[in-house]
C-alpha cells in the first residue's frame, strides 16, 4: 500500500471495529483432521503413492530436455572461452607451490562466477524470444477458458501473518475478496487468516479487523481467523497446521503473503488451470511488485516490471513443468501437498526457506510445478528501503544456504537440484567475487608477473583482462537492453510514459542498481559468513510501511563499512595511487553508503520522480480496480482498538473468547494460579495497563479467564462514566 495507517494517539478515538455488525460466533469451522507427516531426509525408497512417470514423455518434457541442453551448452561454451582468455594472462603454471595453488583457485572461481553471469544472460535471451514469439509448451492463462467451476473445486485462500501492520494486511485481503465477489466466485473460496502474532496489541487489532471483514461479507463468503498458541516452523508450520486441521475440506489452496493482493480473475484463472491440468501440483503466478513511492521501491518495482518479466519468461522457457515456487501468490493441490511436502528438520534445524524445497518434493512425487508468466492480477510489495530489503535478505540467505544440504537428496529432479544450487549461489556469489578479486591481488604479489600479468608495462590493463571486463559488463547489461527492446517491440512503451521516458527510467534504475550493488555485496558477504558459521538468526518481518530512514539508522548500518573502506583506500592510495581508479566503482558507493540509503528512502523524492513520469509502471498509468481499492483502504483514517479497549468492550471480549474456541482450563494448578492472579488484578487500580505482554497474551488465549478479567474492570469503567455524567 502507498502508506500504512497510523493510529491516532488520543484515547477518545471511536471504536469503529468494535461496533461492526454481525454475529460473534466461532472464528473457524469444525476441524476435519488429516495427516501431514514429514518423510525423513536421505531415504532411498521412492515416496509413498508417488505418481508414475508419464510414458512416453509428454511433449513439454522433450522440449524442456532440448532447451536445457542448449542452455548448458551455451553456458559451458561462454565459460570455457572466458576462462581460456583469463589463462592467457598467466605465464604458464607457476613453480612456486603457493602461487600454483592460488592460480588453480583463481581460475576455478572465475569459471564458476562467469558461468553464473552467463546463465543469467542466456536466460534473458530466452525470455526475449518468448516475449516476442510466445511458447507453445508453456501453461498460459489463455488456456484457462471460461467454464463454470463445480462446487467440488473448493479453494482455501490462506494468509499466514505474524506481527504485521494490520491495516495493510486487511486492506489487501478486503480488496481481493471484493474482487472475487465482483467476479461471482466468492462462493468457491474460504478465507483463512492464520496468525502467529506474539504482540497483544497486534492480535487485538487482528481480531477487530477480522470481525469487520467477516461482517462485510456475511452470507457471501466464509472468512475465518486462527491464532496458534505454539508457533513452530514459522510460516511453513502455520500452513501445515491449516492442512492438518482443514485441508481435507479443499481441493486447492492459494497461499498469500501479508502484503499480497490478487484479483478475482487471477484467482479464478488459477483454479481453472488446475482443473485443466490434473498433474499440476503447484501453479505460481508471476507477481508484480508495486505499492511504495520511495526511490528505492520505485526502482525495484520498475526493474521487476521490465527486466524481471523478461527473466520470468526466460525461466519459464527452460523450466516448464519443473519451475520455482515462491511461497505465496500460488495455487497448490492440497492432497499431494499434505502427502509429500511436509518438512522434516535438516541436520537438527527447521527448514527456513521452505518454498524451493516444497516445489522439489511436489515434483519428486510426480506432480508438475509451473510458472504462469502471463497471468495478470497478482501483486506484492517491495521493501520500502534498502535496510528493509537487507533485513529480508538475511533470512533468505541463511535459508538458501541451508537448503544446499538437500542437493544430494534422493529422488529430486535435476532442475530442482540446480535451483538449490543457484539459490545458495545467489548469495554466495558476493563473497566469492570479493575472494576472487583478493586472490588476484595476492597472486600478483606472490608470483609477480611470472604467474599473473593483468597489467601491461605501461600500467594499462592487459587486452585479455580488458576483454573480460567488457564481456562481463556486456552480459550484465544485455538483459536490461533486451527488456527495454521487448517493451518497445510489443508496443507497450506508452504504459511507461513513452519510449523516451522508458529509456530514461531504465538508465536511472541501472544507476541506482550500480550504486547499491557494492552495499548489497558487502551485506550479503556478511550474511553468508553468519550462515556458514551457524550463528542463530531471529526472523522479523520487514516493514510494510514506507518510512524514511534516518541518518542515525543509516550510519548505524553502514558507518563501520564506510570507515573501513576509507582506511583501506587511504592505505592503497599511499602505496599505489593509480590503483584507486580501479577501486572507485566499489569504494565510492561504500563511502557514500549512508547518503545513498537515506536519499533512496525518501518518499517525497519518489513522488517527484513519479510526477516527472520516471520509473512509472503500467499499474500506475492505469491502476487495476483491486489495487486502487487496496490502496484506498490502506489510507483510510480509522482506529483499531488495543488491549485495554478490548477489555473495556463487551463485544470485543466475547469476540476474543470465541476466537479461541472451547478450552477446558477451569481445573488444575494453572487454574488456581490464574484465580489468584485475577483476585490481585481486581484489587489493583491500573492493573490492566501494568500487565506484561506475556500475561496479556496468556489471557487472550484463555477465554474463560479473559471474560473474568474483563468483567470487574468493565463495571468499574461504567460506574466512573455514570459519576462523570452526574
Amino acid at each position: 500500500m502507498t502508506e500504512s495507517f497510523r493510529q491516532p494517539a488520543h484515547a477518545g478515538a471511536p471504536l469503529q471495529a468494535a461496533a461492526a455488525p454481525g454475529p460473534v460466533g466461532p472464528s473457524a469451522p469444525p476441524m476435519k483432521r488429516g495427516s501431514m507427516v514429514p518423510r525423513p531426509w536421505g531415504l532411498r525408497t521412492p515416496p509413498v503413492e508417488a505418481l508414475p512417470g508419464a510414458e512416453p514423455p509428454q511433449a513439454w518434457e522433450t522440449a524442456a530436455r532440448h532447451r536445457r541442453n542448449a542452455l548448458k551448452l551455451a553456458i559451458a561454451g561462454a565459460t570455457a572461452l572466458a576462462t581460456g582468455v583469463l589463462w592467457t594472462t598467466h605465464n604458464g603454471w607457476a613453480d612456486n607451490p603457493w602461487a600454483f595453488a592460488l592460480q588453480c583457485v583463481h581460475l576455478a572461481l572465475f569459471a564458476l562466477l562467469f558461468a553464473w553471469v552467463s546463465a543469467g544472460c542466456v536466460t534473458a535471451v530466452m525470455g526475449f524470444w518468448v516475449m516476442l514469439r510466445g511458447d507453445r509448451h508453456a501453461i498460459s492463462i489463455k488456456d484457462a477458458g471460461h467454464d463454470a467451476l463445480g462446487a467440488d473445486a473448493r479453494t482455501a485462500l490462506v494468509m499466514p501473518i505474524c506481527n504485521e501492520d494490520v491495516t495493510t494486511v486487511f486492506a489487501g485481503l478486503r480488496a481481493s475478496c471484493e474482487s472475487l465477489a465482483a467476479a461471482g466466485a466468492l462462493r468457491l473460496f474460504d478465507v483463512y487468516i492464520l496468525s502467529d502474532s506474539s504482540d497483544p496489541e497486534c492480535r487485538t487489532q487482528e481480531l477487530a479487523a477480522w470481525a469487520e471483514l467477516r461482517a462485510q461479507f456475511a452470507g457471501r463468503g466464509r472468512i475465518h481467523y486462527r491464532w496458534r498458541q505454539r508457533r513452530v516452523k514459522k510460516k511453513a508450520g502455520n500452513v501445515a497446521d491449516f492442512c492438518r486441521r482443514w485441508g481435507r475440506n479443499y481441493r486447492y489452496m492459494v497461499v498469500l503473503d501479508a502484503d499480497s493482493v490478487m484479483s478475482g480473475d487471477c484467482l479464478l484463472g488459477l483454479v481453472r488451470l488446475m482443473e485443466k491440468h490434473p498433474r499440476a501440483g503447484i501453479l505460481q503466478a508471476a507477481n508484480q511488485v508495486c505499492g511504495h513511492d520511495t526511490p528505492h521501491a520505485r526502482a525495484q518495482q520498475f526493474a521487476s516490471r521490465v527486466t524481471g518479466r523478461l527473466f520470468a519468461a526466460g525461466m519459464q522457457f527452460w523450466q516448464l513443468g519443473e519451475a520455482h515456487y515462491w511461497g505465496h501468490n500460488a495455487i497448490i493441490r492440497v492432497e499431494p501437498f499434505m502427502k509429500h511436502c511436509a518438512l522434516a528438520p535438516l541436520n537438527g534445524k527447521e527448514i527456513m526457506s521452505h518454498d524451493f524445497v516444497e516445489a522439489a518434493l511436489m515434483r519428486r512425487a510426480g506432480y508438475q510445478v509451473w510458472l504462469v508468466a502471463d497471468l495478470p492480477g497478482s501483486y506484492e510489495q517491495q521493501p520500502p528501503h534498502l535496510l528493509a530489503e537487507l533485513q529480508r535478505d538475511r533470512r533468505w540467505c541463511q535459508g538458501n544456504i541451508q537448503n544446499a544440504g538437500l542437493i544430494a537428496e534422493p529422488g529430486l529432479h535435476g532442475v530442482h537440484r540446480a535451483m538449490l544450487v543457484t539459490g545458495a549461489l545467489s548469495y554466495l556469489a558476493a563473497p566469492l567475487w570479493l575472494l576472487y578479486v583478493g586472490l588476484g591481488v595476492l597472486l600478483w604479489n606472490v608470483g609477480g608477473s611470472e604467474s599473473f600479468r593483468p597489467f601491461m608495462s605501461d600500467g594499462s590493463l592487459a587486452p585479455g583482462v580488458a576483454g573480460l571486463w567488457l564481456g562481463t559488463i556486456g552480459m550484465l547489461t544485455l538483459p536490461r537492453l533486451l527488456s527495454v527492446a521487448a517493451v518497445i517491440l510489443r508496443g507497450e512503451h506508452g504504459q511507461y510514459g513513452g519510449a523516451l521516458k522508458l529509456l530514461a527510467s531504465s538508465a536511472m534504475e541501472a544507476l541506482m542498481s550500480l550504486l547499491q550493488a557494492p552495499l548489497r555485496m558487502v551485506a550479503h558477504s556478511i550474511f553468508c559468513v553468519v550462515a556458514l558459521t551457524g550463528i542463530s538468526l531471529e526472523w522479523k518481518s520487514p516493514p510494510r510501511a514506507a518510512e524514511d530512514v534516518s541518518w542515525r539508522e543509516a550510519f548505524a548500518a553502514f558507518g563501520r563499512v564506510s570507515a573501513a573502506t576509507a582506511v583501506f583506500a587511504a592505505v592503497v592510495g599511499w602505496m599505489s595511487p593509480s590503483t584507486l581508479m580501479w577501486m572507485a566503482p566499489i569504494a565510492l558507493p561504500l563511502l557514500l553508503a549512508a547518503p545513498i540509503t537515506v536519499l533512496s528512502s525518501r518518499a517525497r523524492l519518489g513522488e517527484r520522480l513519479r510526477a516527472a513520469g520516471l520509473m512509472v509502471i503500467p499499474e500506475e498509468s492505469r491502476t487495476p480496480t483491486v489495487l486502487s481499492n487496496a490502496w484506498a483502504y490502506g489510507r483510510q483514517e480509522r482506529h483499531l482498538p488495543g488491549w485495554t479497549e478490548l477489555v473495556a468492550s463487551r463485544r470485543l471480549t466475547a469476540l476474543a473468547a470465541e476466537a479461541m474456541g472451547r478450552r477446558e482450563i477451569g481445573h488444575g494448578v494453572r487454574a488456581r494460579v490464574r484465580d489468584r492472579r485475577l483476585v490481585e488484578l481486581a484489587a489493583q487500580p491500573g492493573a490492566l495497563e501494568a500487565l506484561t505482554n506475556a500475561e496479556r497474551m496468556r489471557f487472550l488465549s484463555e477465554p474463560a479467564h479473559l471474560v473474568r478479567l474483563a468483567q470487574p474492570h468493565r463495571q468499574a469503567a461504567g460506574q466512573q462514566e455514570l459519576r462523570l455524567a452526574a
